[in-house]
C-alpha cells in the first residue's frame, strides 16, 4: 500500500503542493509571531511607562500646588501678628474654605501649645505631639517644608481621616520678639490615593508610591497585606532606579517594573504589571497564527486535492473497478463520460465485465441443475432399498399370520408413496411431511417389532406453511438405525413442529446412543472430508444441501448430541407458504 500510495499522480501531486505551502506559511508564521510578539512587548512597555509618567506629573503637580498653598498660609501667619485675634482667624478660615481637601491648619510653639488651629475644635490631650515625625521634623530642619508618610490625623477630637501633613518650623515676631513655632497644614490623603488608584496596567497590574529617602510605603492598593507581611515588595530594587522598567522576578512571578520620580518631593511612582498577561498576548497572537496556518493549510489542500482528484479520478475510477473484479464483483459498470484514451479503455472493461458475467450466469445455472439433478437420483435410491425391506417384513407377518399387521403396513406403505410422488412437486405443505413421516414410522416399528415408541406434535396454524419433500425421513432413518437399534433400551422418537424467531423450526430428537460432540459437528461436511465410519452422515448433509439451495444457507440443519445421552437435529425453514415466491 505504501509503495502503491508513494507512485499515486494524485498523492505525489498533493504531497508536493502541500509541502511547499506549509513552508511558506510557516516561516510567513514565524516572522509575523516574533515582529508582534515584540512590538506587544514595547507597547506595554512605553504604554507603562506614559501612565506612571502622568500619574508623576499629576502627583507632582498637586505637591506644587500644596507647596504654594503652603506658603500663602505662612505668610499670612507671619503678617498676622495677633495670632489669637479675630483678623487672623479670619484670613486663617478664608483660606481654609478655598481647598476642599484641607483637613487641618494649624500653628504651635516648639513646646507643642496650640497657638491657632482650624478647624476649631478641641485637641485631644494624648496626642503626644511633639513625638509625631512631621513636628520632629519641623524642629529639627527650621525652614525647611517637610512632608510625612500617610497617617491618622489624631490632633483634635473627631478628626481622624488620613492625611499627609506638611511642616516647617517658621520664626515669629511676638510683642518685638522673635519665637520659634511650628505650621501645620494637613491635607487629605484620598485625592493622592485616587490619583494612584486609578491606574491600572493590565488586568492585574497597580502602582503604589514610595518614599526616596527611606523607602518607605506611603501607598500601596493592599497596604493591608504589606503591614500584615502576606504580600512583598522589593522597595529595595526600585530605589536603584529614578526612571525606566525592569524585569523583576523577586517575588516568583515575572513582573514588568515601571519607575518614575516625583521631583519636588521625593517620591517615587512605581507601576507594577504582569509579564503573563503579556504572555497572554503571545498566546493569543500565536493562536491566531495557529488558526490562520490551518484554514490556509486546509484551504490549500482542498484546491490540490480537487485538481489532483480531476487529473487522476478517471484513472482512479478504473483502478477501483478492477480491484472490485479481483474481489468476485462483477455487477459494476464505467460510467463514460469522455472520448480519450481512459474513456475507450472504460468502454472495453465494461465489455469484458459483461461477457464475464453472462458467462458465469450459464456456469451457475448448468452447475445448480446438475446439483438438482444429483440430489433427485440420490433421493430417488431412498425408495427401491426401503420398499424392498418393506416388502420382506410384509412377506415375514404374512407367514406367521399377522393379518392385522400386514393390513397396516400395506396401508401405511401406500400413504407413505403417495405423499413421496406428491406429482413431482419439491416442495408439499407441512402437513403432508408430517403425514409421510408417521406412516414411515410406522412401518419401521413393526418392522422392528415395536422395539421404539414415536411422537409427533405440531402447533396450530403450521398446515398452511410449506416445506421440501421428505426431509424429515433421512433423519429419522439415522436415529432408528444409528441412535436406536445399537441401544439395549426401548427407544423413544420425538417430532415436533413449531415457530420460533420468525423462522419454521422442526426437531427430530430419539434417545438412543448419540455420538461425540466431535463427530457430530463433522456430519454435515463434505463426504471427502469424513473418515472411515462416518458415511451415516449422506443423508444429513442431502437434507442440509436441499434447504439450502431452495432458501439460502441461513436455513438447515443443526445437530446436538451427547453420547449414551442421544441425538436432537434441528431443521430451520423459512414461514413460507404456497404462493411464496420461494415455492417452486
Amino acid at each position: 500500500m505504501k509503495h502503491y500510495r508513494f507512485k499515486s499522480i494524485q498523492f505525489l501531486i498533493a504531497v508536493s503542493f502541500t509541502a511547499m505551502t506549509i513552508a511558506v506559511v510557516l516561516a510567513v508564521s514565524y516572522i509575523l509571531y516574533d515582529k508582534f510578539t515584540r512590538t506587544a512587548e514595547k507597547n506595554t512597555s512605553q504604554s507603562n511607562e506614559q501612565t506612571i509618567y502622568q500619574v508623576a506629573k499629576n502627583l507632582e503637580y498637586y505637591i506644587r500646588s500644596m507647596t504654594i498653598f503652603f506658603a500663602q498660609v505662612e505668610n499670612t501667619v507671619k503678617e498676622g501678628g495677633d495670632y489669637a485675634g479675630e483678623r487672623m482667624a479670619g484670613e486663617l478660615d478664608t483660606i481654609f474654605r478655598t481647598r476642599e481637601d484641607l483637613v487641618t491648619i494649624a500653628l504651635f510653639d516648639r513646646s507643642g501649645h496650640e497657638l491657632t488651629a482650624l478647624p476649631s475644635v478641641p485637641m485631644r490631650s494624648n496626642t503626644n505631639l511633639t513625638s509625631q515625625s512631621w513636628f520632629r521634623s519641623a524642629v529639627e530642619n527650621p525652614n525647611h517644608l517637610s512632608f510625612s508618610l500617610p497617617h491618622v490625623q489624631n490632633l483634635f477630637q473627631g478628626q481622624y481621616k488620613w492625611v499627609v501633613s506638611m511642616s516647617k518650623g517658621i520664626k515669629l515676631q511676638v510683642n518685638g520678639e522673635e519665637q520659634d513655632a511650628v505650621l501645620l497644614v494637613d491635607v487629605n490623603f484620598k485625592l493622592i490615593d485616587d490619583l494612584t488608584s486609578s491606574v491600572k496596567l493590565g488586568q492585574k497590574g497597580y502602582a503604589y508610591i514610595i518614599d526616596e529617602s527611606a523607602g518607605n510605603i506611603i501607598y500601596h492598593p493592599q497596604q493591608q497585606l504589606i503591614y500584615a507581611g502576606i504580600k512583598y515588595e522589593n522597595v529595595e530594587q526600585a530605589l536603584k532606579y529614578t526612571y525606566g522598567s525592569y524585569i523583576d522576578n523577586s517575588t516568583g512571578v515575572e513582573r514588568l517594573i515601571t519607575i518614575q520620580t516625583v521631583s519636588n518631593v521625593g517620591w517615587k511612582i512605581v507601576g507594577v504589571s504582569f509579564m503573563d498577561e503579556i504572555g497572554a498576548t503571545k498566546r493569543e497572537i500565536g493562536s491566531f497564527l495557529l488558526w490562520l496556518l490551518a484554514a490556509v493549510l486546509l484551504f490549500v489542500l482542498a484546491i490540490t486535492l480537487y485538481m489532483s482528484a480531476k487529473i487522476s479520478q478517471p484513472i482512479k475510477r478504473l483502478e477501483k473497478s478492477m480491484q472490485l473484479v479481483e474481489r468476485g464483483n462483477f455487477n459494476i459498470t464505467i460510467p463514460i463520460r469522455r472520448d480519450d484514451e481512459v474513456g475507450r479503455l472504460s468502454r472495453r472493461f465494461n465489455l469484458m465485465v459483461n461477457r464475464i458475467r453472462e458467462l458465469m450466469g450459464q456456469i451457475i445455472a448448468q452447475q445448480e441443475s446438475k446439483r438438482r439433478s444429483e440430489l433427485e437420483v440420490l433421493q430417488s435410491q431412498i425408495h427401491p432399498h426401503f420398499l424392498y425391506n418393506t416388502l420382506n417384513s410384509v412377506v415375514r407377518l404374512a407367514g406367521t399370520g399377522k393379518n392385522d399387521e400386514v393390513i397396516t403396513m400395506i396401508t401405511s406403505l401406500s400413504k407413505f408413496f403417495r405423499i413421496s410422488l406428491s406429482k413431482g412437486k419439491p416442495i408439499i405443505p407441512l402437513a403432508d411431511e408430517l403425514e409421510h413421516i408417521r406412516n414411515y414410522l410406522i412401518i419401521q416399528k413393526l418392522r422392528y417389532k415395536n422395539k421404539f415408541e414415536f411422537e409427533i406434535f405440531s402447533s396450530e396454524g403450521l398446515e398452511g406453511l410449506q416445506s421440501p419433500k421428505l426431509i424429515l425421513q433421512p433423519i429419522v432413518e439415522n436415529a432408528i438405525y444409528h441412535g436406536i437399534e445399537p441401544s439395549v433400551d426401548a427407544g423413544r422418537i420425538v417430532i415436533r413442529a413449531e415457530l420460533a424467531d420468525g423462522k419454521l423450526r422442526l426437531q427430530v430428537a430419539d434417545n438412543g446412543v448419540g455420538m461425540s460432540a466431535e463427530k457430530a459437528a463433522r456430519l454435515l461436511l463434505e463426504t471427502s472430508s469424513l473418515g472411515e465410519g462416518e458415511q451415516a452422515g449422506i443423508g444429513l448433509r442431502n437434507v442440509h444441501e436441499r434447504i439450502c439451495l431452495y432458501f439460502g444457507t441461513e436455513y438447515g440443519l443443526h445437530i446436538e448430541s451427547e453420547q449414551e445421552e442421544g441425538t436432537t437435529v434441528t431443521i430451520w425453514l423459512p414461514c413460507v407458504k404456497e404462493d411464496d415466491p420461494h415455492v417452486s
